[in-house]
């Protein structure tokens, strides 16, 4: 597919994410029309946030209350905990085989099959805050080629669900970029690729083994979302420093389904599920926002914390690297990696980052 999208400031200015949002909420506001099913729809879906967590309630159990509402129940999503009903490195294939009918993940588990799935979580030093992410994703066209990469492997990618920044909970100081040298660091997906470029020794760590890692000295740091979402991961308690600015002012997880799943819904619940994921997405963005400077003052006041600042070197090369990264994958993947890539090429030249 030839993206004919194009972008320029006077489009984006007309047609920006706030559309997007106004249209999500009043979507949401009106009443449902049931037109959809013959007999009621139910979804088993799964996710990668342990139970224990707020985000669990208060995003994830809250996205299914909420499309089962819109639906008058017509369509109920039941939801799972890690690995209840497959591993989570195997919901992929889950989806594909019908075993899950959707699922709220993170996108960077599925490079190694979907490399431009990388693009949705999103690249350190590029967005700079949620409405960035928003027109890069939806004005300038990169989450539609990202769907598009997904549909090849059985499964529609709905939409992101806003996480917050990418937060670096650390018990080394991370100033300059010689201190990255030999750096310990649980990562995963294209995030690991630009901390091996830094000279860090990127770890792959499931997030159950993770408190544990970091108070034995297996990794010497983690990024798992934003401050808070670490902060349900108590990574405070075992670490010294939190990492600013933000690896990546915004990340995202994702919702996605099995496309047989989806392609027996009737265009009304489709709408009214991309809806709730587009409302859930922007109501999570301000819920982790809050809570990750929140749980900074208390880093500092209840722990003893420090909040320690990567001085601009650090920052200039973070940004190249990723760049790199980005580059390295399109030429693997120049279909839709390649595609989207140049899409970014754009942002950042449009928003004067490069």
């Amino acid at each position: 597919m030839k993206n004919t999208k194009s972008i320029n400031r006077r489009s984006f200015l007309s047609t920006g994410a706030t559309a997007a949002v106004a249209a999500a909420a009043t979507g949401l506001g009106a009443p449902a029309v049931i037109a959809s099913p013959k007999q009621k729809i139910k979804w088993t879906m799964q996710t990668h946030w342990p139970s224990g967590n707020w985000y669990y309630s208060s995003i994830f159990e809250a996205l299914a209350r909420r499309i089962n509402e819109a639906t008058n129940g017509e369509l109920e999503i039941e939801t799972h905990q890690p690995n209840s009903i497959v591993s989570t490195t195997d919901v992929l294939r889950g989806l594909r085989r019908g075993t899950l009918d959707a699922a709220l993940l993170y996108p960077a588990y599925w490079v190694g099959d979907i490399p431009a799935a990388g693009h949705l979580n999103g690249n350190f030093g590029t967005w700079g805050s949620l409405e960035d992410m928003q027109f890069f994703l939806h004005d300038m066209g990169a989450l539609e080629i990202i769907r598009e990469a997904y549909a090849t492997r059985g499964v529609h990618q709905v939409g992101p669900i806003a996480n917050g920044g990418t937060a670096l909970y650390s018990n080394k100081k991370l100033v300059t970029p010689e201190d990255f040298e030999g750096f310990k660091v649980r990562s995963n997906g294209s995030s690991a690729q630009v901390f091996e470029k830094m000279g860090a020794a990127p770890v792959s760590i499931t997030g159950g083994e993770l408190y544990q890692a970091l108070q034995t000295g297996v990794v010497d740091g983690a990024h798992w979302g934003g401050v808070s979402a670490g902060w349900g991961m108590n990574l405070q308690e075992v670490t010294k420093y939190i990492i600013q600015p933000n690896l990546a002012a915004h990340q995202n997880s994702e919702v996605i389904v099995s496309m047989k799943s989806w392609e027996k819904l009737g265009n009304d619940f489709k709408k009214i599920v991309e809806d709730a994921v587009l409302a859930t997405h922007l109501e999570a963005a301000g819920m982790f926002l809050i809570r990750d400077l929140q749980r900074m003052q208390d880093f500092q006041t209840e722990y003893q914390g420090e909040i320690v600042h990567m001085n601009s070197d650090a920052i200039e090369l973070m940004r190249a690297k990723s760049l790199e990264v980005v580059d390295e994958i399109s030429k693997r993947d120049p279909e839709y990696s390649g595609k989207i890539g140049s899409i970014l090429h754009e942002f950042m030249k449009l928003t004067g980052k490069v």
